[in-house]
């Protein structure tokens, strides 16, 4: 404030030194698989199923991915980024010159064979041409409209521009190409053409279709257009890959997991077993798994059957990833990251049944080796019953032994790490610690009311230290501040026991 020069009353805001901490997403999924059409080589924000639909072709019988998507939105799902995998030796892009320009599929696969363009108008005045361009589906129906397009790139109407970025079909970029920076005219108008029939047509093609737990869908998986591209996106917390089991694969994407702080479901094989599940998770070859980070998995038994929309809804089996992450949203929806995604209220919406019906014995068998059940119960229909990582078996004794603890500590780390951002180049001194102290207090403090922790006081369930014990001079010398948060796990009631005893008469 500046010089006082008048009698008065002066207001003066002075800062509080808090900064606020806020809980980042947990239940953003990502989906892997094969499918005929969407974006290759970029993870796709989807949040809903017809937009998923929309822009990767919905249901392929015999494929899983799709089913797994739509199973994700119908159990509470909201938010899913997905991967495509595709064969790039035998995929193919549908590509024309169509009324002067040379246009491209966005993305490989047969479907841009029966995707059009039409110019309803076309002007040309000098060397610039302005005009208007269509894209429809093979009923004439008009998926995209755009007016004033023009071919001078100083225009902010440019035509590459606008459609390279707006359009959910066509590009002007060739496939592996680089960007285009200038159309040459004149642009004409031309009715409804499909993308491969143009002049000098480059036919599209979905190339070999690639089913979990082969050789090619390996391939994929772990190329430059897998899994991995998932280290792009801001965050993203469960992965799912429908129908994938290879104990040679999954322990490198349950890797990949714990590196970006998220959570991998796992399937169970079709011909999985009671029996081969006995001793712990398998995959399909009865091959346990090795895993170096077991607890950034959970394993789920056996596959639901449901209606089959592509089947005239005729009975099939699906893996459970696509349910089970769906209940996994809802749940950190309606109770949060802390409640053990499994219960009664867990059901698996739209399934009439499950592969293996299990009872209480066999359940007594592949919970102690973490292996989550799926089970059916008069009244409550199919449910999730079991919360376990995979880290879970008994034997293990593992501090990580149940999912929502994992997922909980995940949360935590995750929204300090974003929320504590501020920290970096302060002064390294009390008060900065005082800082933070406040601010990740409070946090903890409204995660506490909110029942995330054991324990009836905040001290029972929370503590957070940064003070001048764990920062001594040798640490703030070079440049480092140490925070240290703890807080009381809350395990699930697992299993209860209901004590009955006669009352003997007085």
């Amino acid at each position: 404030m500046g010089a006082f020069t008048y009698p008065g009353v002066y207001i003066e805001e002075i800062s509080s030194g808090q900064h606020t901490i806020t809980g980042v997403a947990t239940s953003i999924a990502a989906f892997v698989g094969w499918t005929s059409q969407g974006l290759v080589g970029t993870p796709t924000m989807v949040e809903s199923w017809s937009e998923y639909e929309a822009r990767f072709g919905g249901f392929i019988p015999g494929n899983y991915l799709g089913y797994a998507v739509y199973q994700f939105f119908a159990n509470g799902g909201s938010q899913a980024y997905i991967v495509r995998l595709v064969d790039s030796a035998t995929a193919a892009t549908a590509s024309s010159d169509i009324g002067g320009l040379q246009l491209y599929a966005n993305s490989p696969g047969g479907w841009g064979n029966t995707t059009f363009v039409a110019i309803p108008q076309a002007v040309t005045s000098g060397s610039v041409s302005t005009f208007n361009l269509q894209v429809r589906n093979a009923n004439g129906q008009v998926l995209e409209s755009y007016t004033n397009l023009s071919t001078s790139s100083t225009d902010p109407r440019f035509a590459v521009t606008v459609i390279d970025n707006d359009s959910n079909y066509i590009t002007f970029t060739p496939p592996g190409g680089p960007p285009v920076t200038t159309l040459a005219g004149p642009v004409t108008v031309t009715a409804s053409t499909a993308l491969n029939a143009g002049t000098g047509p480059g036919t599209g093609n979905d190339g070999t279709v690639l089913d979990p737990n082969t050789a090619g869908f390996h391939t994929a998986l772990a190329g430059a257009n897998g899994y991995q591209l998932l280290a792009n996106v801001p965050i993203f917390n469960i992965l799912c890959v429908p129908g994938e089991n290879d104990a040679g694969q999954v322990p490198t994407m349950v890797d990949f997991c714990h590196t970006h702080r998220a959570f991998m479901i796992v399937d169970s094989a079709q011909t999985s077993t009671v029996t081969n599940l006995a001793t712990g998770p398998v995959d399909s070859t009865n091959t346990a798994y090795t895993l170096s980070n077991p607890s950034n998995a959970a394993f789920y038994f056996p596959w639901v059957e449901a209606p089959d929309p592509a089947a005239a809804f005729r009975p099939a089996l699906f893996p459970p990833s696509g349910y089970v992450a769906g209940v996994y949203a809802s749940t950190d929806a309606d109770r949060g990251v802390w409640k053990a995604p499994a219960g009664i209220g867990a059901t698996l919406s739209g399934s009439l049944g499950l592969q293996t019906v299990l009872n209480d014995i066999q359940n007594g068998q592949l919970n102690p080796v973490g292996v989550n059940c799926l089970r059916q119960f008069p009244v409550y229909g199919n449910v999730v019953w079991g919360a376990r990582t995979m880290d879970g078996s008994d034997a293990r004794g593992s501090e990580w032994k149940y999912i929502p603890i994992r997922r909980l500590a995940m949360f935590l780390e995750s929204s300090l790490y974003q929320g504590t951002q501020w920290v970096v180049f302060e002064p390294n001194s009390e008060p900065l610690w005082g800082q933070i102290r406040l601010s990740v207090g409070t946090f903890m403090q409204q995660l506490f009311l909110k029942g995330a922790f054991a324990g009836t006081t905040p001290q029972q369930a929370y503590f957070v230290k940064c003070d001048g014990e764990n920062n001594p001079d040798a640490s703030t010398a070079l440049g480092i501040v140490n925070i240290m948060v703890g807080f009381a796990p809350l395990n699930p009631a697992e299993f209860v026991v209901i004590q009955i005893t006669q009352m003997l008469n007085s």
